[in-house]
């Protein structure tokens, strides 16, 4: 083996002997600083401690050891738990911050839609609405309203009937007669008056439609 290979292996060594001091001196450095960090911990822990208790002794307060140890070996035993907690309130956090545009858009738009039906009147109706019911509640009793609901079938059905469009055109042409008449200045009839109108075709025909409905309501 050649002088310059000898040569080149040494310092070869030499760099890795160099590179493992520089490591060995960087471990023991941060051994170090960590023994010192926690040195400064202890003592600042110890001055809190002995600074918690005179602030406690002061103020009347008891320290249970055992109790405190307790609580603190249960801290440890759940610290996976507080994680999950402080995930969940971050994760809360997030979704208030991304969520409060949204929610203060529908607040404003609940806002605006409300001004909307109380220009409309709306607001005014569903008040009145209210009174109704009130006067509704007020004026039937309970008994009213189950012989309302044993009888809802019977009123829904004549209801039906009255607004078919046959009964509906008769009630109109009953209403348009009667608004027309002069009820103020009736005209008086005879016997014989009434028995002459009664020949008539217009009466005939009326008298023959109320003897026809009142023998089929008989049936």
């Amino acid at each position: 083996m050649s002088e310059n290979n000898i040569q080149e292996q040494i310092n070869d060594l030499n760099r890795k002997m160099d590179m493992i001091l520089e490591e060995m001196f960087a471990q023991r450095n941060s051994r170090i600083e960590k023994e010192d960090l926690i040195k400064d911990i202890s003592l600042v822990g110890k001055d809190m401690f002995a600074h918690s208790v005179t602030v406690l002794d002061h103020a009347g307060v008891e320290l249970d050891g055992e109790a405190l140890s307790a609580l603190l070996i249960k801290l440890i035993r759940n610290i996976g738990t507080f994680n999950q907690m402080m995930d969940t309130l971050e994760s809360v956090t997030d979704f208030m911050k991304d969520a409060s545009p949204i929610i203060n858009q529908v607040g404003l738009d609940t806002i605006a839609k409300l001004s909307e039906f109380e220009e409309k009147g709306y607001l005014d109706f569903f008040k009145e609405l209210i009174s109704i019911s009130d006067n509704i509640v007020t004026h039937f009793s309970p008994k009213d309203v189950r012989d309302l609901a044993d009888n809802i079938v019977s009123i829904l059905e004549t209801v039906k009937n009255l607004t078919q469009p046959d009964m509906m055109g008769a009630i109109n042409n009953a209403l348009t007669v009667f608004k027309s008449m002069d009820t103020e200045n009736i005209p008086e009839y005879s016997m014989w008056k009434a028995f002459r109108t009664m020949q008539t075709p217009e009466m005939k025909k009326s008298i023959g439609f109320m003897i026809t409905f009142l023998k089929n309501l008989t049936i």
